[in-house]
């Protein structure tokens, strides 16, 4: 299995047509994605991939969105399973293709790489309404990293289709969507605090050196109190190279006087709620008297 990339997914005709492919070509080296779309033996299909495929499929004629969109607009993340997304298109229902058809105005579509795709607003617009539950908030953290939009973006937007279907799934999403996530498994520690009744948290925190150059971050916390909360990935608790490293970025956070909060997978799993307690108890150390 190997990964493959957008140029090498081909329109079976076309390829034909120009002599890139034969009709044996096809038979032997290839496999049939889509209507016409074919993509190399053994390529492994991202969701980036899967994206590019429905819009050739579609005949180049129509509009990413949803998820396809996000990926086009670089959202790391993302499931390679979930059927490509398409909009602006009035066609039969096509395997592993899914096809909107709701209102969309022509500011909310923008070239990406020389595809139609909803803008990054238009998109996370999308996105809240249609997936449910903390995987929305997830994939909106997501594409905001990779795009560093604004809340306020999906705001107007959402002022301009008051009665779309999902807009109150949409505000409740909004209102726990923070772009400095660099995984899901941050977005899922940053909820967790919040949920718990932490005090608002920043994200991506800078830690600069005496001539003012960042040196560090930390994933997220609270400068105020000088009291972080790290997610640490298995790698970082397994790999002796990794834990070196880790033990040498704690020690100088903590020269800095920082208290760090360390989580890991197992925590998020198995004791969410240990996570908050030690944190809470840091902050009160540190000063903090809320409840």
């Amino acid at each position: 299995m190997r990964l493959t990339r957008c140029g090498e997914i081909i329109v079976g005709p076309e390829a034909l047509a120009d002599g890139t492919a034969t009709r044996q070509d096809l038979r032997r080296r290839y496999v049939k994605l889509h209507h016409n779309v074919y993509a190399p033996v053994g390529m492994v299909l991202a969701p980036r991939d899967r994206a590019y495929a429905a819009w050739l499929w579609s005949g180049r004629s129509t509009t990413l969105a949803g998820l396809s969109a996000a990926a086009m607009h670089g959202s790391r993340w993302l499931p390679h399973d979930h059927a490509a997304e398409l909009t602006r298109m009035r066609s039969a229902l096509a395997p592993g293709i899914r096809i909107h058809r709701e209102a969309l105005l022509d500011d909310e579509v923008c070239l990406v790489q020389s595809i139609d795709c909803t803008t990054v607003a238009r998109t996370a617009f999308d996105i809240g309404r249609r997936i449910a539950g903390d995987e929305a908030i997830i994939r909106i953290d997501a594409l905001f990293n990779a795009t560093r939009a604004a809340v306020a973006d999906v705001a107007v937007v959402a002022a301009r289709h008051p009665g779309a279907r999902g807009i109150r799934r949409l505000r409740q999403v909004m209102a726990l969507v923070d772009g400095g996530a660099e995984s899901p498994q941050e977005t899922r520690t940053r909820l967790v605090l919040i949920r718990s009744g932490a005090p608002a948290l920043q994200t991506q925190i800078p830690i600069r050196s005496a001539s003012g150059r960042v040196v560090r971050r930390i994933d997220m916390g609270w400068p105020e109190y000088r009291v972080g909360v790290e997610y640490d990935g298995e790698q970082h608790w397994t790999d002796p190279v990794s834990h070196a490293e880790d033990t040498a970025r704690l020690d100088f956070l903590v020269e800095q006087g920082w208290i760090i909060i360390r989580v890991s997978a197992r925590h998020l799993r198995d004791a969410p709620e240990d996570i908050w307690r030690r944190a809470e108890q840091a902050l009160r150390r540190r000063g903090w008297t809320g409840t």
